[in-house]
């Protein structure tokens, strides 16, 4: 609630490409997440049950990812200092790049696995005092911050102090219809467009000031 429309702005463009980012990953690995964390555990749980040594692997490995990814971008953020958002946002760029060429390559595995380490790192964009403040990659706790939001509503409070977390919902939801459909239509090659999404977006944050 502190930042600026600029910068909620530049959140709501982030979640839609992780969403879009998410879609493809999804698809590419018959039900396993790139940036849904929460899903993927829920899945080792149930690949652990099962004795599914493969799942166990594909789960582990992808969460492993994403956890490497939150440090590299936690790291360069950190190092980067007030220039956080670009400085994130280019490694983001750079991985997703790399990705769609290992795709080109035809290392598609490993490129669907840097998928998981772009998405840990941007949700370094957003932090403060070490803590990120903004979730970009999952939904969970901004529809419980929405759903609060409506409550104070009801009982008194801003009519619309909801609608960022909407909107960030709904970013999300965009990016992955997108995902899905360029997915149908051009497979992996579909990686090259959220690279480009996110070279523009390094370029917008760039020229914001995101007040920490």
């Amino acid at each position: 609630m502190r930042y600026d429309r600029r910068a909620i702005g530049l959140a709501v463009c982030l979640s839609c490409l992780a969403g879009y980012v998410d879609a493809l990953g999804f698809i590419s690995l018959g039900g396993f997440f790139v940036s849904f964390m929460t899903g993927n555990s829920t899945r080792l749980g149930i690949e652990l049950a099962g004795r599914h040594a493969g799942g166990i692997m594909l789960a582990g490995g992808i969460l492993a990812l994403f956890v490497s990814g939150v440090i590299l971008g936690s790291l360069i953020g950190h190092f980067a200092g007030a220039r956080r958002p670009p400085a994130v946002l280019g490694s983001v760029t750079l991985c997703l790049t790399l990705s769609a060429l290992l795709d080109t390559s035809g290392l598609s595995h490993i490129g669907v696995g840097l998928l998981a380490v772009a998405m840990g790192m941007e949700n370094a964009v957003f932090q403060r005092d070490g803590e990120v403040t903004i979730g970009l990659t999952y939904m969970t706790g901004t529809l419980v911050k929405m759903g609060q939001r409506i409550a104070g509503a009801i009982l008194g409070g801003s009519r619309t102090a909801w609608l960022r977390h909407f909107m960030l919902w709904l970013g999300l939801l965009s990016g992955a219809v997108l995902g899905a459909l360029a997915h149908g239509a051009i497979g992996l090659n579909a990686i090259w467009f959220a690279a480009a999404t996110a070279a523009l977006l390094t370029l917008v944050a760039a020229r914001l000031r995101i007040a920490e």
